[in-house]
């Protein structure tokens, strides 16, 4: 694959374009990069005023750029069921959501409104439960596609389907390997199931390697002298959040993408480098994993489809 760049994104006048965590790292980049090429932006964000703050970054960049800041908690479903009312009822159609949002904490368990782990909650059970509620509407668009996202970590990743949520022995970097896991064989479980339904939806998967944005080094400094080993090589593995987010952004905008792909840095263990197809673990790209998972979800949200 050629070197892939922001220039090169289609023309998206006449899209709409759903960005979660939209108001800073990947998912400001993403957005901007998406209006600045005529797509009208829904930036959904936890926190609007922080929210209300990008979107005047992006206007005051991109002249003339259409975007809206809407409220959305992917760790509450009654936040998510509100959202996607509000959205469903606005849009007629939506060409691209990106669920691009995601936490990754440090220190004891922490649960949701909806008694989940946070971190499998926020990044697995609240896109899962977004994308089905607005499965109708993107089916009615043209060229529509689903964006998730993944990270490197989820290939050291195992799921537990004793103890999915990392609820007994709760480490916090573990479950957020985990909820990355769940996150890639969701959206890879996605694409299969569209294909069989022959949606024109297609559902892609992007990872944006180590970038400036990932998990901060902070998660290392309990680790002594091998912390400040890892923060060091960390800091010279990092790519710049720009670079970043060209995975999720060419997984939305390329031409020829196809559904089921996984976008990624080319480079040294997929830590950075230019964009290019990679490939998920055994277990995330295992179809068995992906419909046990999918039947978890729909039992937890309570949300079914496909």
């Amino acid at each position: 694959m050629t070197e892939w760049n922001t220039r090169r994104i289609p023309d998206q006048h006449g899209r709409v374009a759903v960005v979660t965590g939209a108001n800073s790292g990947l998912g400001l980049i993403t957005a901007t990069e998406l209006a600045r090429n005529g797509a009208r932006v829904v930036m959904a964000v936890r926190n609007t005023a922080a929210g209300d703050r990008a979107a005047a970054a992006i206007r005051a960049s991109v002249p003339r750029a259409e975007v809206e800041v809407r409220q959305l908690d992917l760790a509450s479903l009654a936040s998510v069921r509100a959202f996607a009312q509000g959205l469903t009822a606005d849009f007629a159609t939506i060409d691209l959501l990106i669920n691009n949002a995601g936490v990754a904490l440090l220190g004891p368990a922490r649960m949701t409104n909806d008694g989940f782990e946070f971190q499998f909650g926020t990044n697995m059970l609240g896109p899962f439960a977004l994308t089905g509620l607005l499965l109708d509407s993107l089916g009615q668009a043209d060229a529509p596609r689903v964006v998730s996202l993944s990270s490197i970590t989820h290939k050291n990743a195992h799921l537990d389907f004793d103890d999915l949520q990392s609820l007994r022995d709760f480490d916090s970097r573990r479950a957020y390997g985990r909820s990355k896991l769940a996150a890639t064989a969701f959206g890879l479980e996605l694409g299969r199931r569209l294909r069989a339904a022959d949606s024109p939806i297609i559902s892609v998967v992007a990872h944006p390697g180590i970038s400036s944005t990932n998990l901060s080094p902070r998660a290392f400094e309990d680790r002594g002298l091998t912390g400040r080993i890892i923060v060091r090589m960390w800091l010279l593995a990092t790519q710049s959040a720009e670079q970043g987010a060209l995975p999720q952004l060419f997984a939305a905008t390329a031409t020829g993408v196809r559904g089921g792909q996984f976008f990624g840095p080319s480079g040294f263990r997929e830590l950075r480098g230019r964009v290019a197809e990679v490939q998920p673990s055994p277990e995330a790209a295992a179809p068995a994993v992906g419909r046990r998972l999918w039947a978890v979800a729909e039992e937890l949200t309570g949300i079914t489809y496909l």
